[in-house]
Order: structure tokens, then sequence, then C-alpha cells
């Protein structure tokens, strides 16, 4: 018992020591402005990649290779960017005024630019956490780029199997592939993977894109073929940082601008000395909760108001979000599409301009005496940005060469975390937060408790929870530990340490805002990573998102409008 006990410690040990190791070098290979990750200099990052095995990454450390893991960084990462030898991280330096194209991976609103055929840019704006994903995710990918070489080289002046040489002429045919033709190339492919014909074919479809029907052969071919040129000739990739980027890192540059938008968008509509209410969300359940109920309804007579809330959710019912869009531009709401690079749009909801009763939120006080609160919803930040936007946020507003502090009343996260008991969609309620590889804590009262969320379903959990330096770093060890261990962690996102930084700072610290400001955290869960198969690599949350977003949106703005 004890001995087993011990040997899972080590390798949870083992692992937290990888995290730091990571960290640290990816510190310093930005320091010095460019390493080559598959040369010396890439080699910390490599190795404890490896060590590391993250959940998300799958079979990293087998010589088979990883669909699932690549599939979810591919689809983070720009188009095309397995082509290019040199990637280069750039702060915002204008491409967007050039005749360069933005290229913006499906899954993370970032600006990237294909210079050459060689190269590629990638914008960074919104602080550390984005340069430590993409470089995790450039480790992998290469790492998986130099199985596919291993597999298919055949002595060192470069011959390669007869695989290859078949995968090659399917690759650089300019015809359309018939069924036929595609199925020998998937059946060459799968041999210089490792992997079964039919595990393949399963994830054909989901890498194939309208432009790029055979997206995987042509992904699988321009990693080897990059590795090839690695081992074969010395050619080695390299990854680069901007001057401009190392210097601008770390001084709050966009968030600035971004908060001083808002602050004068709030002046300009005479809200700036009203009670402010700040909720970090998604761009659609505040609007809906608030505004559906009048905007549809005659859906409302035939379905419930959940039922109508996942009717808006999908994809096919883009006239219903219309509806509710006008519906709330109409009557109260500004939409800030954001300009400043942080990626972070918001809502301001003037509530004076809302009428109440027509909700569906059982509010229970209606004191026309008091004033109506402005709601101020912005998008999800990532990672060490939720500290730069919030921390310029609750900074006063310099307006008429005077300082206007913000009356803010409240301030609540809600967002999507990583859970470590229960599965998909169900709800996390932190009392503290926890920072990753530091001995910082952050312990706080939560406006927002399990009986809030109980009764309807979904499992709610109430404790603390881990604010993690990356999402693609966790593996099973390292999240037994904290599972099991004093901690009892029950979830892991990558705000809340920030979040709660910098309302600390502004409400005890600087004074910038009431100190007895109120805070609401709650998190619905997007994947289990204890369970095999439940990370975020296996696929999104479909519409079990729905009822968790709504639930804690609802009680978030009962609370509102009832504690005024």
């Amino acid at each position: 018992m004890n001995k087993k006990k011990h040997h899972a410690r080590t390798r949870a040990q083992e692992s937290s020591n990888a995290i730091e190791r990571m960290y640290i070098t990816m510190r310093h290979l930005f320091n010095r402005g460019f390493y080559k990750p598959m040369g010396v200099s890439g080699e910390t990052l490599r190795e404890a990649l490896l060590l590391l095995r993250p959940e998300i990454y799958g079979s990293i450390g087998d010589e088979k290779a990883e669909l699932e893991g690549l599939l979810y960084v591919i689809d983070r990462l720009p188009q095309g960017i397995e082509e290019c030898m040199f990637i280069n991280l750039t702060s915002d330096e204008g491409y967007g005024n050039s005749h360069f194209k933005a290229i913006i991976p499906p899954k993370r609103r970032r600006n990237c630019y294909r210079i050459d055929d060689e190269q590629m840019n990638i914008e960074i704006t919104r602080g550390r956490s984005e340069i430590y994903d993409i470089l995790t995710h450039l480790t992998f990918m290469f790492v998986e780029s130099h199985k596919i070489s291993k597999r298919v080289l055949i002595d060192e002046s470069g011959g390669t199997t007869r695989d290859w040489i078949k995968l090659e002429k399917a690759v650089l045919s300019k015809k359309k592939l018939t069924q036929n033709e595609r199925e020998v190339a998937i059946t060459h492919t799968a041999n210089i993977l490792g992997r079964t014909f039919d595990e393949l074919r399963f994830v054909y479809s989901q890498f194939q894109t309208p432009e790029q029907p055979e997206r995987l052969l042509h992904i699988v071919y321009w990693l080897g073929k990059l590795a090839i040129e690695e081992v074969v000739n010395n050619n080695k990739r390299t990854i680069t940082f901007s001057p401009v980027l190392r210097e601008r890192l770390g001084h709050h540059i966009h968030g600035e601008i971004w908060a001083d938008n808002i602050k004068d968008v709030l002046h300009k509509n005479n809200l700036i000395e009203r009670p402010i209410h700040i909720i970090s969300a998604n761009m659609h359940s505040v609007m809906n909760t608030l505004y559906a109920p009048t905007a549809l309804k005659s859906l409302l007579g035939k379905k419930t108001i959940f039922q109508v809330y996942e009717e808006i959710s999908k994809k096919e019912n883009e006239s219903l979000r219309d509806k509710v869009t006008k519906q709330a531009l109409q009557n109260g709401m500004i939409y800030i599409p954001d300009t400043s690079g942080t990626n972070i749009d918001v809502q301001i909801f003037d509530t004076e301009k809302l009428d109440l009763t027509k909700t569906d939120l059982e509010i229970t006080k209606t004191d026309k005496k008091t004033e109506k609160p402005i709601i101020f919803v912005m998008d999800y930040a990532f990672g060490e940005q939720a500290y730069e936007t919030i921390d310029e946020l609750l900074k006063p507003a310099f307006i008429d060469n005077k300082d206007i502090q913000l009356q803010v009343a409240s301030i609540s996260i809600m967002g999507k975390a990583g859970i470590l008991e229960g599965g998909k969609g169900d709800i996390m309620i932190p009392s503290a937060h926890i920072f990753e590889g530091t001995a910082d804590n952050y312990p706080f009262v939560n406006e927002l408790s399990k009986s809030d969320l109980d009764g309807h379903g979904l499992a709610v959990f109430e404790g603390s929870m881990i604010t993690v330096l990356g999402t693609s770093l966790q593996n099973k060890d390292i999240l037994r530990f904290f599972y099991n261990s004093t901690w009892h962690v029950i979830g892991l996102e990558m705000e809340g340490a920030h979040y709660q930084k910098a309302i600390q700072s502004a409400s005890k610290v600087r004074k910038t805002i009431n100190p007895d400001v109120k805070v609401r955290y709650a998190y619905y869960a997007s994947d289990n990573p204890l369970e095999t198969g439940g990370t975020l690599a296996s696929g999104g949350l479909g519409t079990s998102g729905v009822k968790p977003t709504y639930l804690i949106t609802r009680k978030i703005l009962q609370q509102i409008f009832n504690n005024q």
C-alpha cells in the first residue's frame, strides 16, 4: 500500500518538475530571441514534454502517431503551419494593414500571417499564457513529425520507404482524389503513422475542411518532409520572437487600450458613475437571459426556457439569435467589438432601459428608488491576460483631467474548467484559487454556493480550484495528487488566480474600488481529465454545456437584481 502511494507521489513530483522546467525554459528561450525546437536548444522542452506525457497529447511517448492530440493542436494553430520552416511570434506590428491575409485558427482567435512559403507569423496579444500555449503545441507537433521521419527514412542519404513515395505522389497530385485513390493513400499513411486503416478513416473527416478535403494527408506529408529535411540536411526549423514582442510583453499594452476604450464608451453614454456589475462570461448567455423571453415569446409558449436556450445555441438557428440581438440593441445593450488586440468583446447593459418584469428571473426586489445598475459583460480572457484586463479595468477613468473611480458593486466570473470528480456539464463552485507552480493561493468569499445551483439535475461540487499555467500540460499523476492531497482540488482552469489577484490588489491594496466588492465564481465542466478519453482532445461539449451555462448566468443575474 505504502509502496504504491510512494511511487504515485514520485511520478506526480516528476511531472510537476517537468512542468516547472518547461516554463523556465520557455521564458529563457523567449529572452534569448530564437531557438530550434528539434535542436539542442529545444531539447529540454522536448524531454520535459515526453516525460510529462500530458493527457491531451495521448500517445506522444509511443512510437505510433497521436491523432486526437494532433487534431487538437492543428485546430489551434494557423492553417499551413506544418509547411513552414520559420515560425515568428510577433506583437501587433501592423500586418493587419498590409496585403497579407489574416489566417485565424478555428479554435483560437489569433491573427496569423503567411509571409512566404517558408514563414508563418503568429501575433501575440494575450500575454505569456498564449506563448506557452503555442510553444507547447509546436513542441508536440515537431515531436510527432520526427516519429514520421523515423518510420520513412531507410538510410542517411535520404532514401525513403515505398509508403512515403506513394503518400508524396497523392499529396502533390493536383487533381481531386477518387474514393479509391484516397483509400490507397490512407493505407500508406496508416503504415507511416503506425495506426490502423480504421483509425485513420475515423479521424479523416474531422481533419477535412472545404478547401482541403485531404488535409490529414497534407499535414502528415509536410510534417514528415520538414523532419526529413532536418535529419538528412540538418536544415532545422526555427522559432523566433520579434524584438517588439520581447519589449512589449508584460506591459499591459493591449489591456490598457481595451480598458480605456470601455471607460470612454461608459462616459459618452453617461453611465460611468452608475453602480456597475462586471461579468466575465460568453457573449450570449446574459443577453439571451435578459431578452429572449420578449424576443422569442412565441417559442416560449411551446417550450421551457432551457429548451429555448438550447434552440438559440444550435448552429443553424441564426435567425433566432438575430432576433434576440436586435431586441437587446433596441433596449439598453451597447456592443463594443474589440479593436485593441485583446480579442475580448464587451456588452454593456443599461438596466434602466430594460423592463425586468418581462424577464423570467423571479426578481423579488423592484425598489423604484435604487439606482438601476449597469451590467458589463466581457468575453473570456486567456490565462494571464485575465490579470492584465481586470487590473486595467478597475483603475480609475481619467476624464477631463480628473480621476473617476468606477462604482464596481460585484465581479462575477463564469467559465469552463476541467473537473476531477463528476463529468462534462457538471458545476464547480470554488472557495479558493491555488496558483500552480507557486505557493500563492487566493481564498475569497464566494457569493455563489452549492445550494444556489443544486436541484437541477447536475452535480455541483464546492472546494479549491487550481489555476494551471496551461491546460495542455496536465497529466493524470499530477491531477490525482491535487485531488487526493490535502488541497482537495475539485477542478482546474487557467484564469481564476489571475482574476482574483487583480480584484484583491484593486480592492484591498490600491483601494480603487469598494474593498467589500462582491465576487462570484462558478465553472462548468468541459472535461474530466482523470477519466480515460475524458480530455478536451476528445471533442467539445455540444449542447451539454447549455444547461450549466444558463443556470449559472441566471443565478448571477438574480443575485445582482435582488441584492441591489
